[in-house]
């Protein structure tokens, strides 16, 4: 079962960097995103290479596969298979919790992963929600956002989605971090690992059918609106929901909270 492990981890790694693909908003386009000369995204043209394949490969592949699985799967298997992939990479929110300084957070993030895990059966059961542990999303692209990096480079990560300059330091982190690398690496293999990281996809592509909807749907251009869109849920999220006013006039203002 060793010889199989390079695989698994490859896998592995794809599953856990798509996962960490933010959602889009739709109402938190730019007004200003018609500039083809936006320096906040120098690359554009490269990026919109990788944007084109990247959707081509969604729609071609990983869509009709998510749209079976939505099909054919009861809506509360697919929560607890959601739950499930949540609590796997729930040690990069502690982690980033306590690297932003949120400590009673981190310690309330840490007892809930801990609940789940266990009394939630490695969980595909939310127990902790019920019991006021709420869920908190947080990744070292927030942290750094936190510590006063700025987003200044707009980039399109081929099959992975949007990022930046700022948030794609944090991809390795968010591999490292996840259950699931150690436990095909250390634990029971390829056979098992495989599958789940493939389910993996399937599941979070199926949790994002929503949002990609409505890209379809209202966006003119949904090149920029993908990349308009993702700057400001950045922002939205470095500032955990309550930004000042100001911080979404210009996308390439990205300065932290306040410590």
């Amino acid at each position: 079962m060793r010889q199989n492990n390079p695989t698994a981890v490859l896998l592995l790694i794809c599953v856990v960097l798509l996962s960490g693909c933010a959602t889009t908003r739709p109402h938190e386009q730019s007004t200003d995103s018609t500039d083809p000369t936006d320096p906040i995204d120098p690359y554009e043209n490269i990026n919109r290479k990788f944007y084109t394949f990247t959707d081509v490969v969604d729609r071609k592949i990983v869509e009709p596969v998510a749209e079976w699985y939505m099909d054919y799967v009861p809506d509360r298997m697919q929560r607890s298979i959601g739950h499930f992939y949540d609590n796997l990479q729930y040690p990069n929110v502690i982690l980033n919790d306590f690297l932003q300084g949120k400590v009673r957070q981190g310690f309330q993030d840490t007892l809930r992963f801990v609940v789940n895990s266990t009394i939630g059966g490695v969980g595909l059961f939310d127990m902790a929600s019920p019991m006021g542990l709420a869920q908190h999303d947080e990744d070292f692209g927030q942290t750094l956002g936190v510590w006063g990096v700025d987003a200044n480079t707009y980039v399109f990560v081929p099959l992975l989605g949007p990022s930046s300059n700022r948030d794609v330091p944090g991809i390795p982190v968010t591999v490292f971090t996840n259950v699931l690398f150690y436990v095909g690496i250390y634990a029971i293999g390829a056979p098992v690992t495989v599958p789940l990281s493939i389910l993996g996809v399937v599941d979070k592509r199926a949790r994002l059918s929503g949002p990609m909807r409505i890209r379809d749907e209202a966006a003119l251009e949904p090149y920029l609106f993908v990349r308009d869109a993702y700057l400001q849920q950045r922002k939205h999220l470095i500032y955990d929901g309550n930004p000042p006013p100001a911080v979404y006039d210009d996308p390439a203002e990205d300065e932290a909270p306040g410590q």
